[in-house]
C-alpha cells in the first residue's frame, strides 16, 4: 500500500463517482475496479463512502471534496493505527440508534449522531447510512462544527458521551 499518495488517488476516485453519478449511473457497486475497491478497502473504505458524498455533492452542493478528505483521513488513520488495518466485519442497527428527535444535553439529533460517528469511525456503518448526510450537516452547521473535527472527539472521548456532549455545548455557545 502506497501512503504518500493516497490523498491524490482517493480525489481521482472521488472525481469519478461524481462524474458517474451527474451521468445516472446508479450504484456504488457499478462505479470501481476490483483494484479500486481493494485500494479503498486497503485503505478502511468503500465504495458506498465516494458514492454517499458524489450523491449529496450532486443533489445539494455538499459535503464536497474537501470535507470528505477530512473525514475519511481519520476514519483512515483509525483503521490503519487503531484496527490495525483490519474491519470489525459489524455493522451497526440503524434501528437501534436513538431517534433524531431524542435529546442529549438538550440537543436534538445529537444522540443519534454520537453512535453514528463512532460506527463511521469503525467502519460500522451500514450502507444505508452516511455520516455527514444532510441531517448531520445541518446539526454541524447550527453548532459551527467540521464533520471530521466531531470524528475526532468522539475518537478521543470514545464512550464519554458526557465530554462529548460538553464540548458540543461549548462550541455551540462559543459563537
Amino acid at each position: 500500500m502506497k501512503h504518500y499518495n493516497f490523498t491524490e488517488q482517493l480525489h481521482r476516485l472521488y472525481s469519478q463517482a461524481v462524474k458517474l453519478c451527474a451521468a445516472g449511473q446508479r450504484g456504488a457497486d457499478t462505479y470501481f475496479t476490483t483494484e479500486e475497491v481493494a485500494f479503498l478497502t486497503a485503505n478502511g473504505l468503500t465504495a458506498q463512502n465516494l458514492y454517499d458524498y458524489a450523491e449529496d455533492e450532486l443533489n445539494g452542493g455538499e459535503p464536497g471534496w474537501d470535507i470528505a478528505l477530512s473525514i475519511e483521513l481519520i476514519r483512515r488513520n483509525y483503521f490503519l493505527n487503531v484496527q490495525g488495518g483490519k474491519s470489525t466485519g459489524h455493522f451497526i442497527d440503524e434501528n437501534k440508534l436513538p431517534g433524531k428527535s431524542t435529546l442529549l444535553a438538550g440537543l436534538p439529533w445529537l444522540a443519534r449522531l454520537i453512535p453514528k460517528a463512532q460506527a463511521k469511525l469503525r467502519g460500522e456503518l451500514p450502507t444505508s447510512m452516511m455520516y455527514a448526510c444532510g441531517g448531520d450537516r445541518s446539526f454541524f452547521q447550527q453548532h459551527d462544527i467540521q464533520p471530521a473535527e466531531f470524528l475526532s472527539i468522539i475518537w478521543r472521548h470514545e464512550n464519554n458521551h458526557a465530554a462529548i456532549s460538553d464540548w458540543v455545548q461549548q462550541r455551540s455557545q462559543s459563537r
